[in-house]
């Protein structure tokens, strides 16, 4: 069964049909960059045009960084225009892509329930949390596979400040950051996690999961067991698909 994802971040958009079957994209994922301020139009823009590659027609899961509630109302948007905030983003994607169903989830809860079901998380039990790095921190929870959605662990304080601001892939780039320092942040930012969480595992998802070879070692002194996401980049896509799929069915 072929469903359509498409994955809202900081930096790119990108999306492709997805096989729900195995958990993998069906033809190379498009990718556009995400507009500088990533306004309401912009992005609108930006999923249609990964829509319109692909020629696709039927359902779409989207993928937003940022709280997206039950009824698909956005409530923050911290690496995105604030005009989002309030948003019904359901009925805005879907006029914009001319009636396509659509269906929007925050963008670290797709890519938890992806690696739930095709990847690191699959099996597990207890507290799972998926850690996405890129342009901030996102964040999912999940509780004997079932999703608590929205939590936005990126925006707990510490250092004074929002967590993303110092240990995202962002701060890594835009502080000129080694392996060695970076981690150093990041083991930080996970006792604290740690301790408010106890999870059985944690999944480093997000492009920089490619490179876990580079830093996982680094980051003793974390109890909890640690992995790299499975599906790495694509977990996003895939999740947003499922959740597509899921809601066509309903």
């Amino acid at each position: 069964m072929l469903t359509f994802g498409v994955d809202i971040g900081g930096s790119g958009i990108k999306g492709a049909p997805v096989d729900l079957e195995k958990g993998t994209l069906s033809q190379q994922r498009f990718k556009v960059r995400t507009p500088h301020p990533a306004t309401v139009a912009g992005v609108t823009d930006g999923v249609k045009q990964i829509v319109d590659h692909f020629g696709w027609w039927g359902p779409v899961g989207l993928t937003f960084p940022g709280v997206v509630t039950v009824g698909s109302t956005i409530r923050s948007a911290s690496n995105v225009d604030q005009d989002w905030i309030d948003m019904d983003a359901r009925a805005l994607f879907s006029e914009r892509l001319g009636g396509h169903p659509v269906t929007v989830v925050n963008d670290a809860d797709a890519a938890g329930l992806a690696e739930l079901r095709f990847g690191a998380a699959m099996g597990r039990r207890g507290t799972v949390i998926l850690l996405t790095f890129g342009t901030g921190i996102g964040s999912a929870l999940l509780n004997d596979g079932v999703l608590v959605p929205n939590v936005e662990l990126g925006h707990l304080e510490l250092w004074g400040h929002d967590a993303e601001r110092h240990a995202s892939s962002k701060a890594k780039e835009q502080g000129r950051l080694g392996w060695t320092e970076w981690a150093g942040r990041v083991k930080e930012y996970l006792v604290h996690v740690e301790r408010l969480f106890s999870p059985e595992l944690i999944v480093i998802g997000g492009g920089i999961s490619r490179e876990s070879e580079k830093f996982l070692y680094l980051l003793d002194g974390v109890r909890t067991e640690i992995v790299p996401a499975q599906l790495h980049n694509d977990a996003g896509i895939v999740g947003a698909a499922m959740c597509a799929a899921r809601q066509a069915a309903a």
